[in-house]
């Protein structure tokens, strides 16, 4: 009987926990040029643990992404995105790692730094 009622009450924490993890669905626009960049943005987003979706729309601009805010956040995978050569609105990419994108990669970049 004891270990049933145990067992009972691991069960309601664990889908307790589940309850409280919070997914949270934000869009951030990308600046990229082409299929490759959909590719190279999307995978650094998803590289981030926490992030579950990663959706670039190269017409657009914007990169639907969805992820767990009790294990990453919205700068970080901004800054992983910057890391492959992609400005967002909270970071920019390096220079070195801009230029070294191929041709078709590049974009039009605004003047300030963030």
């Amino acid at each position: 009987m004891k270990t049933k009622v145990l067992l009972l009450v691991a069960m309601f924490l664990i889908g307790t926990a589940t309850v409280f993890a919070a997914n949270k669905t934000e869009k951030v626009d990308v600046k990229g040029s082409c299929g490759m960049c959909k590719t190279r943005i999307e995978k650094a987003a998803k590289g981030v643990d926490g992030v579950s979706k990663a959706e670039w729309n190269k017409e657009t601009h914007v990169l639907e992404l969805t992820f767990d805010d009790t294990k990453t956040y919205l700068k970080k995978v901004e800054t992983a995105i910057a890391t492959v050569g992609h400005d967002t609105p909270l970071v920019k990419a390096t220079d070195e790692v801009y230029n070294s994108l191929p041709g078709c990669c590049k974009y039009e970049r605004s003047s300030s730094k963030k």
